[in-house]
């Protein structure tokens, strides 16, 4: 919903000149826009196919989940008020959808701009959240930085603490014997982590190290996906054993000693 309070570019065939220019290691990537406003959806597909990227359009959320099962598409770009369900609602049953679609990131392109929402976002599970009006030249930088993000293994590859296994190369996090469906962004935040046990780190250098140069996540950001992992690793979130708050500074990795 929404416009963008400028002129949309005229879009033309590209010559073939201009589609070897756009080819990348990105033409194999497929994004999916939810988006039902067509002016603001005929600019978005533009732009991202011009990059290189192949765009699958939406003007509503019917289908979008069942189209991403089957396709696995690298990236989803959610409007967030859009017929037939909300991009929220949308964002929330892929990432209960189980490991298919755990890694895939999600970006919210919305006029919704309040701090209210772009929490409601993140707790939901996005990794990026762009408000309209909007730069195409910022939104492609944007796409690229969450799939780099997401796409980079951690190192080392594998961790063991306690009743957890951190496995980087798979992206798989295994709680007491159980694999534990987690977010791309919660992967990376938790590896970081652990990978520096026993350090404390401030929440500004959490988001240097986990989101980089996204550019929507805050301090309180941190405190969302703590919350959020707390909630799939810990027995007690309330009484955590290994996301431990140090008062007044951040937050600690801990190995529970054997």
């Amino acid at each position: 919903m929404g416009a963008l309070n400028r002129t949309l570019p005229r879009v033309n065939p590209p010559t073939e000149e201009g589609a070897a220019a756009s080819t990348t290691v990105s033409d194999t990537q497929k994004i999916f826009v939810v988006e039902d406003d067509s002016d603001i959806a005929r600019l978005v597909r533009h732009h991202l196919e011009g990059a290189g990227y192949r765009v699958r359009s939406y003007s509503s959320t019917h289908s979008v989940l069942a189209d991403a099962l089957r396709e696995r598409p690298a990236l989803l770009l959610l409007d967030i008020m859009v017929p037939g369900g909300d991009g929220i609602e949308l964002c929330r049953q892929v990432r209960q959808s189980g490991q298919a679609l755990s890694g895939t990131p999600i970006v919210f392109l919305t006029a919704r701009s309040s701090e209210a929402d772009r929490i409601r976002g993140l707790e939901t599970g996005a990794d990026d959240y762009i408000t309209k009006p909007f730069s195409p030249r910022e939104l492609l930088a944007r796409v690229k930085a969450v799939l780099r993000r997401c796409e980079a293994p951690p190192v080392p590859s594998l961790i063991r603490a306690g009743e957890l296994e951190i496995d980087a190369l798979a992206m798989v996090l295994t709680v007491r014997g159980a694999v534990v469906t987690v977010t791309a962004t919660e992967f990376r935040l938790l590896h970081y982590l652990a990978r520096h046990a026993g350090r404390v780190f401030t929440r500004d250098q959490i988001l240097d190290a986990v989101w980089k140069e996204t550019a929507f996540v805050t301090p309180r950001s941190v405190d969302v996906y703590v919350r959020k992992l707390r909630s799939k690793i810990e027995v007690d979130p309330e009484e955590p054993r290994y996301l431990r708050t140090v008062r007044g500074a951040g937050y600690r990795f801990e190995s529970p000693k054997k």
